[in-house]
């Protein structure tokens, strides 16, 4: 398998990044990601003129990528910035629309945000079998129950809701008007939301729609590990910058061994996620897809926390701080552990594989 980046991924990750490098610096960020809508529209529809939401589904349906390497190319290169564009919720979307046989071009030009909403108040990693009830009425479908923690779902304009029903599992596109939506920013930045049905009408995009949300939530679960890969690879320059230039004792703390071992460890661990996550990426369109997925985001989720963590202590006082942005990065990195499922509930899913085989 190469693992090399084809030229056309390379001058994606490129556009992506000298766009951010301009509309989403560290003080742009900061200043957009904790106040309603929690994103940056102007940045959205750069990003979206950049192609960037066309890379995520394949050519038959409108794209011009949708391959593992793609979602993993734009979500490393948006991990850098601590980029706060809901961009997760448009590629699960797009993939439930993809399977769906539905219009994506509206999405696919960025005209249309879209958000998953599949978590549910009581839920632990939100991949519980739903409660919210779908029935028929009137001809069409109308949704009853509560969705929670719906990433992007405050800026949305479609939501794509997970339902129990007769049939299974399906898949319903909600307009974001017709339901109760109380969005907020999530600790890290960026924006989620709490969404009630209460009587809300619905179209009905697959009635058995459970294995079409397993494909989604796993090219969801395999963008975390790239963006996560993308923060750490950020986050790594910012350490190594703070123990060459930081003094103690009139000495640069570079020069402790004890550090530059620690800091040494980082860099492996880093390698290892980076290496996991192109395996996973390579694989995701496969029988061995869900199974590398899930090895991806375990050993990613431990790897972020590491990180999350060492970079603090490093930092030393200063890293705690709001000013500092190594505590931006250190918060993205423990919520990416926890966003789709953390390390124990994918270490959980693996032996239950395993004892099952």
């Amino acid at each position: 398998m190469d693992f090399q980046p084809s030229e056309t991924r390379r001058m994606l990750a490129d556009s992506i990044a000298k766009t951010l490098a301009r509309q989403c610096d560290y003080e742009r960020r900061r200043a957009v990601a904790y106040e309603e809508p929690f994103h940056d529209p102007k940045l959205w529809d750069a990003l979206a003129e950049l192609g960037v939401t066309g890379a995520l589904l394949p050519e038959d349906k409108g794209g011009f990528g949708g391959e593992g390497f793609d979602i993993a190319t734009v979500f490393e290169t948006l991990g850098g910035a601590l980029c706060p564009e809901p961009m997760l919720g448009q590629l699960m979307g797009l993939s439930v629309l993809a399977d769906a046989g539905a219009d994506c071009e509206a999405a696919l030009a960025g005209e249309v945000r879209l958000a998953l909403a599949m978590g549910e108040p009581g839920g632990g990693s939100g991949l519980e079998p739903p409660a919210t009830r779908a029935r028929q009425a009137d001809g069409g479908w109308r949704l009853d129950g509560r969705k929670s923690v719906v990433w992007g779902g405050g800026s949305a304009h479609r939501l794509i809701v997970s339902a129990a029903h007769e049939g299974g599992t399906g898949l319903f596109s909600v307009r974001a008007e017709d339901a109760a939506v109380a969005p907020y920013a999530m600790i890290d930045g960026g924006g989620a939301a709490e969404v009630s049905l209460d009587d809300c009408p619905a179209e009905c995009l697959i009635a058995d729609g459970a294995a079409a949300l397993d494909r989604a939530v796993a090219r969801g679960q395999l963008a975390l590990c790239a963006e996560a890969v993308g923060v750490m690879d950020h986050a790594q320059g910012l350490l190594a910058e703070h123990l060459r230039t930081r003094k103690q004792f009139g000495v640069a703390l570079s020069k402790f061994q004890v550090l530059r071992h620690r800091f040494i460890d980082l860099c492996v661990e880093l390698e290892q996620a980076r290496s996991i996550t192109l395996k996973a990426a390579g694989e995701l369109d496969t029988p061995e897809g869900p199974r590398a997925v899930s090895m991806a985001k375990a050993l990613v989720g431990q790897v972020a926390r590491q990180w999350s963590e060492e970079a603090i202590q490093l930092h030393g006082g200063i890293g705690m701080t709001w000013e500092a942005a190594v505590s931006h990065y250190a918060k993205r990195l423990v919520m990416i552990d926890h966003q789709l499922g953390d390390h124990l509930w994918h270490l959980e899913r693996l032996a239950g594989a395993y004892r099952a085989a």
